[in-house]
């Protein structure tokens, strides 16, 4: 809805032409989540309105992240906990890119059928994956031709937040072992200030139903990464929005972000 919502503006920081699709196809879902969002956007709500201000920066900073990464030469993409993304079908990918997605079967297959209804296809060699990150994921993406010889850029967006430390912890040491010198990584940062934004979110009817979800993730997973031979750099939101034309909402210089990485 978010990126539905930010494609109708003229001042947008990114175009999503299958988003509306999406909510079109199960409006039992998102009639009730649009409720919620003229409430989060009415002034009613700052957790409101920093949450829905996050989402549009981190998924205009990811675009980026991921246009940049290929630019420098890779050519593996793995996005995990996919979800309804739409960057294989929307971004302008270099013709010999591979762009795997890591989901739920049911989230894929939903997919599928919407992007198909609307005849869309991607810009890349796009790998779907069905597959669950509590299980063996590592050989269902190299089964799909993931090749751990080789650099890849890695995408968690919004995803960590969903996992317990220890999970977070396995995940991360799994994609260790996937990543080859030169691969990268991003997701986002938090600071000791991302709780208060939690119990304010989590008041909210419109965002309860995800943040009952939501695991808390690992503390620190700049250091975890930082121990295991990646070279991290944390980017700040607020600068981020300012960067891109837009005032930042719910947070402060130095507070959460974004956090990349690359494999030494």
């Amino acid at each position: 809805m978010v990126r539905a919502m930010e494609s109708r503006r003229r001042d947008r920081l990114f175009c999503d032409p299958y988003a509306a699709a999406f909510l079109a196809a199960a409006p039992e879902v998102f009639d009730r989540a649009e409720r919620g969002a003229v409430a989060c956007l009415s002034g009613l709500s700052a957790a409101g309105t920093a949450f829905w201000s996050r989402a549009v920066i981190r998924t205009r900073f990811f675009d980026d992240y991921l246009v940049d990464a290929v630019g420098a030469g890779i050519r593996q993409v793995v996005l995990l906990a996919a979800g309804l993304d739409t960057r294989a079908f929307r971004l302008n990918w270099p013709a010999d890119v591979r762009l795997f997605e890591l989901d739920l079967p049911e989230v894929l297959e939903f997919k599928r059928q919407v992007l198909a209804s609307r005849s869309a296809r991607p810009r890349c060699d796009y790998r779907p994956v069905p597959g669950d990150l509590r299980e063996d994921w590592a050989a269902l993406l190299t089964g799909a031709g993931l090749r751990a010889s080789q650099p890849t850029a890695w995408l968690l967006e919004g995803l960590l937040i969903y996992l317990s430390a220890a999970e977070v912890g396995h995940l991360l040491a799994t994609l260790c072992e996937l990543s080859a010198p030169g691969s990268r990584v991003a997701f986002e940062s938090e600071n000791a200030d991302a709780e208060a934004l939690r119990r304010q979110a989590s008041e909210l009817p419109a965002l309860a139903e995800y943040t009952d979800l939501w695991k808390g993730g690992l503390a620190d997973p700049g250091s975890w990464l930082a121990d295991h031979e990646w070279l991290t750099k944390l980017h700040d939101q607020v600068e981020a929005a300012i960067r891109y034309g837009r005032s930042p909402a719910g947070s402060s210089p130095g507070g959460s972000g974004f956090l990349t990485a690359t494999r030494r």
